[in-house]
């Protein structure tokens, strides 16, 4: 039988419509969109600022303040690392590692808030944080790991209120859910291609031109690109790709997150129903809709997803997947950690199915049983349930 893919926080397949979009801009459209003097350029230039206008458009900015990047991580770092002024950087202990350790490589003080057990940020306790100078405040606006979606209009809110710049990484939140630096009042905002079926490589740092403009310091200097913020040749196919990646984004993103939530809770309602001693790791009511992260007791998380065989999907994030650690996120939500070894992290998206999904559950309590069965410490009592292929 074919491959599953439920990975797809980790990354996503290209759409064809994306595809198609980028493939002339590898062949017969060539130019340089830097290259001021020929059509080949300027044609390459107009297709950059439209890309720019559809990525604007998904999170209602304006295309002039579309910083084009490699990704959400050089997106984190120029966020982090560029913005100046005196006071300490804020941001919470389940961020994602591009975000912690530019904020670790920063010459000033870094605070890490402590999160509630449903994985979200307790705002007064900003608030309280706030009470000391801060130059800036990072908050990442839906976990890579566990699909939690902070409140992040609030935190914009108590920003605007006590003067600080706000930055969000909204890497696995743009495309799936609403976003608007405005009505958020967002001041800098993180985000990348492959997260919403667009190309790997390429990605965007919203940066508010007014009420307040935002000044950031280049981390990347070599021809002043980018309104100086970063210097370097544009990839234009990549750009193209994301353009309309977002753009199928903000015209399909209702349709399919239902679809996708459905299919979620279809997912989560079988692995209970027919799997004991599974739970939900994180808020179910604030989360992105494709996102369902669950701890399953008495087996080894790593061992239980060789045991899926063709299911796609993983453990953590895939930034931190070649450590053995258990994942400071579940950590951080006070998940003990034999629980938070024995957690997956399951991804659904554009392409799977309800039979997919129903296969999946079939196969994780086959490989669930089979890994109690040689626990030592799965109870004895349920045990003649897990030999006779009977869960819950």
């Amino acid at each position: 039988m074919a491959p599953i893919y439920m990975d797809h926080h980790a990354t996503t397949p290209v759409d064809p419509r994306v595809l198609e979009a980028m493939l002339p801009w590898f062949t017969e459209k060539f130019g340089n969109a830097a290259s001021r003097t020929h059509a080949f350029g300027w044609e390459a230039s107009k297709a950059v600022e439209r890309a720019r206008e559809q990525v604007a458009a998904l999170i209602h900015a304006d295309p002039s303040e579309i910083v084009l990047t490699s990704g959400a991580t050089e997106s984190d770092n120029l966020a982090i690392k560029g913005c100046p002024g005196p006071g300490r950087i804020v941001t919470v202990v389940t961020e994602h590692k591009a975000v912690l350790d530019s904020g670790d490589s920063v010459k000033c003080e870094v605070l890490r808030l402590p999160v509630r057990p449903d994985g979200l940020l307790d705002l007064d306790g900003l608030r309280r944080a706030l009470d000391m100078p801060a130059r800036l405040v990072s908050v990442m606006f839906a976990n890579n790991e566990i699909g939690v979606i902070q409140p992040v209009a609030e935190i914009g809110a108590i920003c605007r209120e006590r003067g600080v710049v706000f930055h969000t990484d909204a890497a696995q939140a743009c495309g799936k859910v609403p976003v608007d630096v405005r009505a958020m009042d967002i001041h800098l905002l993180s985000m990348s291609a492959h997260k919403m079926y667009g190309p790997k490589g390429v990605g965007a740092l919203y940066v508010r031109k007014r009420d307040p403009r935002v000044r950031l310091t280049a981390l990347i200097d070599g021809g002043g690109h980018e309104n100086g913020l970063r210097s370097g040749t544009l990839p234009v196919p990549l750009v193209v790709g994301f353009g309309a990646a977002c753009e199928i984004a903000a015209r399909e993103m209702e349709s399919e997150s239902a679809r996708v939530l459905a299919l979620r809770e279809r997912l989560r309602r079988r692995i209970l129903e027919t799997i004991e001693y599974a739970a939900v790791n994180g808020s179910l009511e604030r989360r992105v809709p494709g996102n369902l992260n669950m701890s399953f007791a008495y087996v080894e998380g790593e061992s239980l997803i060789l045991s899926l065989g063709d299911v796609a999907v993983s453990s953590g994030s895939a930034c931190t997947s070649a450590k053995l650690e258990p994942s400071y996120v579940l950590h951080a939500l006070g998940v003990d950690e034999p629980l938070a070894r024995a957690s997956i992290r399951f991804g659904l998206g554009r392409g799977n199915t309800e039979e997919e999904v129903d296969r999946v559950v079939g196969l994780l309590g086959k490989a669930v049983a089979r890994l109690r069965e040689i626990s030592p410490l799965y109870p004895g009592p349920e045990k003649s349930r897990a030999n006779s292929g009977v869960s819950g």
